[in-house]
């Protein structure tokens, strides 16, 4: 199976998550450094919808400057909050991942295993 993470290596959540994949016998990981390589606006939109959760859910509001950029006003739109993501990666909650069995935001890490 393939997974794909998008990870921050700063991120005990992320660390974690990343370490079950790789311990999973099986898994083919790809690991992308979303800081340095961020999803663009329609794939964050299609990881939302795959996950089942909205934009609003997947917000980084922590460590981030949501709050100044009024995204977390219950105004917003979706539409603005992956616009602002697309723009500034810092907005991304982390860690998202993906196989062939769906998408997961992965807070608390164990839930990878829903789609391992």
């Amino acid at each position: 199976m393939k997974a794909t993470i998008w990870h921050n290596p700063k991120c005990g959540t992320s660390r974690k998550t990343l370490a079950l994949l790789e311990e999973t016998p099986d898994i083919e990981v790809t690991v992308v450094e979303y800081l340095k390589t961020p999803p663009s606006r329609a794939k964050l939109e299609q990881l939302y919808r795959d996950a089942g959760i909205t934009p609003q859910e997947g917000l980084r509001v922590r460590g981030s400057p949501a709050e100044e950029l009024g995204l977390t006003d219950d105004s917003v739109t979706a539409d603005q909050i992956l616009d602002a993501m697309a723009s500034e990666p810092t907005l991304i909650e982390r860690p998202l991942v993906e196989t062939e069995k769906g998408v997961r935001l992965c807070r608390p890490q164990e839930r990878v295993q829903e789609i391992i």
